[in-house]
């Protein structure tokens, strides 16, 4: 297929690789920021636009691929009618695409994206929906082509799985980053966790994560939670993070 990339962000630097190593065509990657669309477009051997008003109507397929608040006014910008027009995005439905636009859909990559991690091929599973029958079976192709994990779902439930990775992801990667700064403030090497960390994804990979809870909350073990709140008494935010959770773990524990 030949598709036009709008977007040069973490989403569209790892969707664009896959999508052209899986046999498609890059025609364009639409950027305003020439920095990140030149290095993306060179690296698909594509080429960069700036103006919307440069797009190219020859495509199969266009990826809106960019941040959630800004997807409406481009796709507004568009002078012509695609073939299809797709976004990329969890937590925005499909009516984010005017009804005049009547081959559209979406192909959200369930994953989290950062320039310099790499991401495992066919191991990033794809949320896909269209406006009609032909639109979808385009879009399966196309998601197909790229990860045997493709799930047919629309708007309400990709929203659901969207709030879902957010805990899963990124609060969870917070939670990380504040036991690195606990640890950095005791001069202790964040490494001596990770053992732990790997050990938590295996158990959960195997288990339901209610089942495998431990800690502290878990058992109610309240003279160790008073000396962990005690430790977090310079810290008041990392402190309060502490004691809601904990109360939460407790809380479900004792139904």
């Amino acid at each position: 297929m030949k598709i036009v990339l709008l977007g040069a962000g973490n989403v569209a630097y790892h969707l664009g690789p896959l999508i052209k190593k899986n046999g498609h065509t890059i025609l364009q990657v639409y950027s305003p920021t020439a920095r990140n669309g030149k290095a993306l477009a060179l690296k698909l051997k594509s080429i960069h636009i700036q103006s919307t008003s440069e797009i190219s109507n020859e495509a199969d397929i266009y990826i809106v691929a960019i941040k959630d608040d800004a997807i409406a006014n481009v796709i507004n910008k568009l002078t012509f009618l695609p073939q299809l027009i797709v976004h990329t995005s969890g937590s925005i439905g499909i009516d984010v695409i005017p009804k005049r636009f009547k081959n559209s859909g979406v192909l959200y990559p369930l994953q989290t994206f950062s320039k310099n991690s790499k991401i495992t091929p066919g191991q990033i599973p794809i949320c896909i929906e269209g406006s009609n029958k032909n639109s979808l079976r385009i879009i399966r192709k196309l998601a197909n082509s790229i990860s045997p994990l493709v799930y047919e779902v629309n708007s309400e439930k990709r929203r659901i799985i969207h709030l879902a990775a957010v805990f899963a992801n990124n609060f969870t990667n917070y939670l990380l980053s504040l036991s690195a700064k606990i640890l950095e403030k005791n001069n202790v090497k964040f490494e001596v966790l990770l053992p732990l960390i790997k050990e938590t994804i295996d158990k959960i990979s195997k288990e339901k994560p209610a089942d495998v809870q431990t800690g502290p909350a878990r058992r109610n073990d309240k003279a160790v939670i008073k000396k962990h709140m005690k430790l977090l008494s310079n810290d008041p935010d990392v402190q309060k993070i502490y004691s809601v959770l904990s109360k939460s773990i407790a809380h479900r524990y004792a139904q």
